[in-house]
């Protein structure tokens, strides 16, 4: 791409005007067309969560999406640095799928309180106390936990996962909301970890029926890592990627998305004709990512993700075959 090709920070504006105030945009406008640039000159590209801000998500990131589908599209990728704007977890499965690519995130105690909850001794404590079950690990989890699993999922595809694997019993870890919302779609019996977001851990049925008394008419969307009596207040419930494609199917004339606020404001930005009501419940983790660390990350070559050999082979075979289903 040429530099007379870039688009300029002003006609990338014009997307997100109706969410970004106008006396905002000049605090973001310099790190966006330092960050095209710099994207160009370092044969970079960059992936950004559902969850990332607007100036992140539609001015500067090269594939958006849910944790399935940066899964898969890292994939495709021919740039050689990957600048992962999400969480740790996120860059670690990039770097598995993608071994001789230079993999880098931008802040590296972005975390993830439901990949805290649990380690590889953890797995390995759970297949001692239930034998021969396989082990069917959320992708929110680190490399190490990976590792310890049969396959991994995620949030829009365990329960084919699940079923896959043509079994009477498996264990889903480490979300314990999203292994019960999924046990009430199958025969299969879960086995679950005590593992929860600290995002969606916060709602609760009290709130929708709120939302609803304040909002005559509005659909409720969920996101599985909730309380299943949330999921059961709610009127759909499914992956980021989901909700979105409910809204652009369903077109309601208001809205409520149960997740990281900011997925509203990037679901909106497509649909203008929606009201979206915002309950704001903030990950602490992606909103530690910034234009500004983005564009240093490229800058500097920072935060380097890497993952020990012996741990990658093993973690990769497990998000492998969970691509394969």
């Amino acid at each position: 791409m040429t530099a007379a090709l870039l688009p300029t920070s002003s006609a990338l504006y014009e997307r997100v005007q109706r969410i970004i105030p106008p006396m905002e945009w000049p605090a973001f406008s310099g790190d966006v067309e330092a960050i095209l640039k710099l994207k160009r000159e370092r044969d970079a590209v960059i992936l950004a969560h559902n969850y990332q801000t607007p100036e992140i998500f539609h001015c500067v990131a090269d594939i958006v999406g849910d944790s399935l589908a940066l899964a898969r599209r890292a994939m495709e990728v021919d740039a050689g640095i990957i600048v992962l704007a999400g969480v740790h977890f996120m860059a670690e499965t990039a770097k598995l799928l993608n071994p001789g690519k230079t993999v880098l995130i931008p802040d590296s105690g972005a975390g993830c309180s439901l990949a805290d909850s649990i380690t590889a001794e953890d797995v390995r404590l759970m297949r001692r106390r239930h034998p021969g079950v396989p082990v069917v690990t959320y992708v929110n989890t680190s490399a190490a936990v990976k590792a310890e699993s049969d396959i991994c999922c995620t949030s829009g595809n365990a329960l084919a996962v699940v079923e896959s694997l043509g079994v009477p019993r498996v264990m889903l870890l480490p979300d314990e909301y999203l292994a019960q919302n999924i046990a009430a779609q199958t025969d299969v019996e879960i086995i679950p970890w005590q593992g929860h977001c600290e995002v969606h851990d916060r709602f609760t049925p009290a709130d929708i029926r709120e939302l609803r008394e304040a909002h005559p008419g509005v659909t409720v969307l969920a996101h599985p890592e909730c309380p299943p009596e949330v999921v059961a207040e709610a009127d759909f419930a499914g992956s980021t990627a989901a909700m979105s494609d409910y809204v652009r199917r369903h077109r309601p004339a208001s809205v409520v998305l149960m997740t990281e606020c900011s997925m509203s404001d990037n679901v909106a930005v497509d649909h203008p004709d929606v009201e979206f009501v915002r309950p704001c419940n903030l990950c602490p983790h992606m909103k530690r990512i910034t234009l500004a660390n983005i564009r240093t990350a490229l800058e500097e070559n920072r935060h380097e993700v890497t993952i020990d050999p012996l741990v990658a082979d093993r973690a990769r075979r497990a998000v492998e075959r969970m691509l394969e289903v």
